[in-house]
């Protein structure tokens, strides 16, 4: 007769403590699988001259930032201010990923809120997004001198993250031995 009150009390127990555990998750905190692995291997063109390709190899030796953004996307727009205040700083050179957008709205969005990438890649078809293992608009990637991906942020950059992570961490690793 206990058994039967029981075994519902210890599942009911069970399923609380599940989702007290998830409640106590960060959904922005999602592990990468790529933290501590190569960087994808990347061939893309830039916005501003198809002719001109730009690697993952051509980037080594040097730590760079990977902003994956659209035109399309809303939060792109709200991280955008901070992204260029970050890229002002000469601090770490910030490559843009232009996911699945069309080429003409990516140039008009940046030509009306400025263009704050050392380059901008192309990815039309959000196969590198794939590879780089992008959830969605916006991502960013912190890339060491070896070629190694040491950082994700998913969603925007805000002050905080800048401030609190990303110029520690890129201080850090430019610090490093190439």
């Amino acid at each position: 007769m206990k058994a039967r009150y029981l075994v519902p009390l210890i599942v009911f127990l069970v399923i609380v403590g599940f989702l007290a555990v998830g409640l106590k998750l960060d959904p922005k905190k999602i592990p990468s699988p790529f933290i501590g692995k190569p960087a994808p291997a990347m061939d893309l063109p830039t916005l501003f001259n198809p002719n001109e390709h730009i690697t993952t190899e051509s980037l080594k030796g040097k730590v760079w930032l990977l902003n994956v953004w659209a035109s399309w996307c809303v939060s792109c727009r709200a991280e955008h201010e901070v992204v260029s205040r970050f890229a002002a700083t000469g601090l770490v050179p910030i490559y843009g990923l232009n996911y699945k957008d069309d080429e003409q709205d990516a140039k008009a969005w940046l030509h009306a809120l400025g263009n704050p990438y050392e380059a901008n890649l192309v990815d039309r078809s959000g196969n590198a997004g794939i590879d780089w293992g992008v959830y969605g608009v916006p991502e960013t990637f912190v890339i060491d001198k070896k070629g190694i991906v040491r950082h994700k942020v998913i969603g925007p950059v805000t002050d905080e993250i800048v401030r609190d992570t990303l110029v520690p961490l890129v201080k850090k690793l430019q610090a490093e031995q190439g």
